[in-house]
């Protein structure tokens, strides 16, 4: 077992890096910006919508596709394509835009002393939202910044224009999209990388829900200075800058921010955080039901302890051998006479309701199985509980004609007998 375990890891492995390395190029939407004074003075921005590819390959390289628009990745410190885990093209959505440095140069470390930058920032997402990555590819030019707002002035980008970039800054998480329990101890994944060491960088933690923004961390490298906590000081060297959540609790629901400053980009990573709770189904009688005929059951199916609020209970009854017969079975009955009360508020904020019928017993519903199914987003399949009915005749008018069967045998004997006794007294001298 240990051995076909072993070579199933190498097999996973084997193809995570081949899917990695064909990874030549991955098809994108970029969005550009037509920004514009209007007649009033106003600053307006009209997104346009263009095909691109974002091609990986070496300075000099030609495009996969000349007639749509290249962003080529060339050649640094950071490779894209080791941050996107080895999926596959069709598995992922890529947007490109530019990035505006409000028209201010700060020389990149890695640059060369003539080159001035035009930045974009390129988004990555899983569409089973196993990751997010943000980058920023730095396109190198020879035209100063002009002090302005550079959207003003940004240069226009021919529809088959190749543009040879490297990637300056990677920020990423594995979990943007969190579902916890209460009471769970929860990391929310965010690393970041750059082209360059020791750079100076400000990383911060915010949470915010329905209007409210709270920061719960922030780090400045230069200075050292820290306030809040929840991330691992020592970790942000290595580009950590996971943060943990100790106690899960339903205040904690809300959407988190991971944000990396490293002048002069900017990168905020949003992870959105729900709180979801299981429901606990319970039965107000037993498996085995036993009513007269006749008699009158109420029949209650509780959920409770779950969140959000949605929920769905149904009961429905079926023949008990019909559980084991696969083929030609007959599909269980949905029951329409189900009443649900109100949703109730616990004191933990999660909800509770209850599902009930009243169940008239007759023999012909003897041996039929009733069930209740809960169904809830927390839960991968359906909670089912049943119980089996069996039904006895009623015995009200039984017992009055045992009885009187028994007086008229106890009448019919006294009568034999009694002449008898009588006939056997006059006998006797």
């Amino acid at each position: 077992m240990y051995f076909i375990l072993t070579i199933l890891i190498y097999v996973y492995l084997w193809v995570g890096v081949q899917c990695l390395s064909q990874m030549s190029w991955l098809p994108c939407e970029f969005i550009d910006e037509h920004v514009f004074l209007n007649n009033e003075g106003h600053t307006e921005t009209q997104l346009i919508h263009r095909e691109a590819i974002l091609q990986f390959g070496q300075k000099g390289d030609g495009p996969v596709n000349p007639n749509t628009i290249t962003f080529l990745q060339t050649g640094s410190r950071l490779d894209l394509r080791r941050y996107l885990q080895g999926a596959f093209s069709e598995q992922l959505d890529c947007q490109i835009r530019r990035y505006s440095t409000q028209g201010i140069h700060v020389r990149w470390p890695v640059q060369e002393h003539d080159e001035y930058n035009n930045w974009f920032i390129c988004t990555v997402k899983h569409i089973r939202e196993l990751f997010t990555v943000i980058s920023f590819l730095r396109h190198p030019t020879d035209q100063s910044a002009s002090g302005k707002q550079d959207y003003l002035s940004w240069s226009v980008i021919a529809d088959r224009e190749l543009l040879t970039t490297t990637v300056a800054m990677i920020i990423k998480s594995t979990t943007p999209s969190v579902k916890v329990r209460l009471g769970v101890t929860q990391s929310l994944h965010c690393q970041f990388a750059l082209d360059h060491k020791v750079p100076n960088f400000l990383v911060e933690w915010h949470w915010q829900y329905r209007g409210e923004k709270v920061k719960l961390f922030s780090h400045t490298s230069r200075s050292g200075q820290t306030h809040g906590k929840g991330v691992k000081i020592k970790s942000l060297a290595n580009g950590d800058a996971s943060y943990t959540l100790p106690f899960a609790k339903m205040t904690s629901e809300g959407t988190y921010s991971c944000s990396v400053s490293v002048n002069p980009l900017f990168a905020s990573l949003d992870i959105s955080l729900h709180i979801e709770e299981s429901p606990r189904v319970s039965l107000n009688v037993g498996p085995t039901l036993l009513l007269q005929e006749g008699q009158d059951q109420r029949v209650a199916c509780e959920a409770e302890g779950y969140y959000p609020l949605d929920v769905e209970i149904i009961w429905y009854e079926e023949e008990t051998a019909s559980k084991s017969q696969r083929v030609g079975a007959p599909l269980p009955k949905v029951l329409q006479n189900v009443l649900l009360s109100s949703h109730r508020h616990n004191q933990d904020n999660t909800y509770a309701l209850s599902a009930f019928f009243y169940l008239k017993a007759s023999l012909m519903l003897s041996g039929k199985q009733f069930t209740c199914k809960v169904s809830h987003q927390s839960l991968r399949v359906p909670i089912k509980k049943s119980f089996t009915l069996t039904v006895e005749e009623s015995s009200s008018w039984i017992f009055p004609i045992a009885v009187g069967f028994f007086c008229v045998t106890l009448f019919a004997l006294l009568c034999i007998m009694l002449p008898s006794l009588f006939q056997g007294e006059c006998e006797d001298p």
